[in-house]
């Protein structure tokens, strides 16, 4: 069993659409195994694509969160605050199996759905984690979504089985949830000077390191308590250079430069804590990948709830548009993300 976390402290990378990818792709190849996706994300983006996509999804939400009780990742919360120091006995009622409403989906492939409620009641989560007793309230809140991988393992134990959780950009205490149950984390960014900031984010909100401003804020909080908690916290495993700029037929200087950049950034990081990451002995950046943008393809299969290996070239109606997918950069792209989901 793995969990994947996939987290920047930036929005807009293309982490859930990656994660949409990871799962089903990784379900279609690897139909002896479960695939579970849990959405962390408020907004429940990779919900709404698992489900069908723009046009079949919000009936489909709209019923699991009018469930009593509600069949999302809130109501499996809500379950936790109720009874915040006894895990649930029957995750079942907060499961969803996506190909039940999206033909597209493969069977394999599971979902704790999205929930906009999650914010509504992440000020009482944090409260519940502040409890004076019993002594390691923290550490037990702490690990509620922990507790939800590990039931779910068991639902099937002679199947292997991997997790996918969406993450906000935010660090809410949700998101702080879904990091601590994730081996293993993924981080999508793109070229530019704010994916860099955020990056160095992560390394300060997750691990207190950073120049000597930022560790003297950052240890006071979530890291500081991991450590002192004995909360594990997941290690780095690779970081995908998403919606890389082409031009004829080659990354784009800016994009290199920029890229480059990063690299050694993190390079450096991993020079000094080679135990934030999965590969000690590799350097950090030889387990970057890059994966060249073809955003036309990203909108039709999101719109339409479609995984790469059902999303064919050709001509495309999205809301009254005609949108054209190529054949050759659409091979292309499915050939990189191919490349990733092989690494999972």
């Amino acid at each position: 069993m793995t969990a994947y976390a996939f987290w920047n402290n930036k929005g807009g990378v293309g982490k859930t659409y990656l994660s949409f990818i990871a799962a089903s792709e990784y379900a279609h190849q690897n139909p002896e195994s479960d695939v579970y996706v849990i959405d962390l994300c408020p907004q429940a983006n990779v919900s709404e694509t698992l489900l069908g996509g723009h046009e079949e999804s919000a009936k489909a939400v709209k019923s699991l969160i009018s469930s009593t009780p509600r069949r999302t990742i809130a109501g499996y919360l809500e379950a936790r605050l109720n009874s915040p120091f006894t895990p649930v006995k029957n995750v079942e009622d907060f499961l969803t199996r996506p190909s039940d409403h999206n033909k597209k989906i493969p069977d394999n492939l599971y979902l704790v759905c999205g929930d906009y409620f999650v914010e509504i009641l992440s000020e009482a989560i944090r409260q519940t984690s502040s409890l004076p007793i019993p002594f390691d309230a923290w550490k037990k809140v702490m690990e509620w979504v922990k507790d939800l991988v590990g039931a779910l393992k068991l639902r099937n134990p002679s199947r292997n089985s991997i997790f996918i959780i969406d993450c906000n950009p935010s660090f809410s205490i949700y998101t702080q949830l879904a990091l601590v149950a994730a081996e293993k984390l993924i981080i999508p960014y793109t070229a530019d000077d704010s994916s860099r900031r955020a990056i160095e984010n992560i390394f300060a909100l997750l691990y207190g390191v950073g120049d000597a401003r930022t560790e003297a804020y950052a240890k006071l909080s979530f890291s500081k308590k991991a450590v002192e908690n004995f909360v594990e916290q997941p290690k780095l495993y690779t970081f995908i250079s998403n919606r890389q700029t082409i031009f004829d037929g080659e990354p784009s200087k800016a994009f290199k430069a920029i890229n480059q950049i990063i690299k050694d950034m993190v390079d450096k990081y991993h020079k000094k804590h080679k135990n934030f990451f999965t590969n000690g002995k590799k350097q950090a950046s030889d387990n970057f990948i890059e994966i060249p943008d073809y955003h036309g393809a990203c909108i039709v299969s999101a719109f339409t709830g479609t995984p790469l290996f059902k999303l064919k070239a050709g001509p495309k109606n999205i809301g009254g548009e005609r949108v054209q997918i190529n054949a050759d950069p659409l091979r292309k792209y499915k050939d990189a993300l191919s490349d990733f989901v092989d690494l999972l």
